[in-house]
């Protein structure tokens, strides 16, 4: 069994040991540092090189979202899953564009704990729907085009060398739905998803499924409430 090791990063300390006494509890999974701000995370993740690293984003120092640009920018496998509540979903969103793999609530049970960290270190992206949902109608509340900018042209080039099918996947994985989940609604082969998936990253220029779904919503593919 390989052992998935873990970074956690959170400046409240019974945070930080809540976190690390229910991962350890889970076979496969090792907590191999922790970090009290957004800079000592980045030196940690140089160090330790863990696998996924948990990511508050309101701290001292250097918040979690700088943190996060910092960390993926100088690997562009790193894998940051982001530690939030509802009521921080902007900042959530601004991570996801930084580059963090997906986000969780912090008053999640040890065993969606335990999974999202797998899901995260196995290479997928975190988009539980229910969440995203919330997500997607703060944004439209605040005012979407305010929060996500226009839409630019070079994003619509981009969508044009998708064919129709990967265009529908797009929008599929844009709602937060598993590879499981679109195979059930196309009537197709998981394995048949997955193929799609890789060639709109490839197509598009993206690292993971995260980042085709904030891409789907900043060229309007998809929209708030659609």
């Amino acid at each position: 069994m390989t052992t998935i090791r873990v970074l956690i990063v959170d400046d409240q300390m019974m945070v930080r040991e809540g976190f690390s006494v229910l991962l350890g509890a889970q076979p496969d999974i090792e907590v191999v540092g922790e970090a009290v701000d957004g800079r000592e995370a980045i030196d940690q993740v140089a160090a330790l090189r863990p696998d996924v690293v948990l990511m508050d984003i309101r701290m001292p120092v250097l918040n979690g979202l700088e943190a996060t640009r910092e960390i993926v920018a100088a690997d562009a496998d790193a894998k940051v899953l982001v530690l939030t509540t509802f009521d921080l979903d902007e900042y959530v969103y601004q991570a996801l564009r930084a580059g963090a793999s997906g986000f969780l609530l912090k008053d999640a049970s040890a065993h969606q704990l335990g999974e999202a960290v797998r899901v995260v270190a196995a290479g997928e992206a975190l988009l539980a729907p229910t969440v995203t949902k919330r997500l997607i109608a703060t944004f439209s509340q605040a005012g979407w085009t305010a929060l996500a900018g226009a839409a630019r042209p070079g994003q619509q080039a981009r969508l044009d060398e998708l064919t129709e099918r990967e265009n529908e996947v797009l929008v599929l994985v844009a709602q937060g739905r598993s590879n499981a989940e679109i195979a059930q609604h196309l009537v197709v082969a998981e394995s048949t998803v997955k193929t799609h998936v890789s060639r709109i990253l490839v197509k598009l220029g993206l690292r993971d499924r995260t980042q085709a779904a904030v891409f789907a919503y900043e060229a309007r593919l998809v929209t708030p409430g659609g």
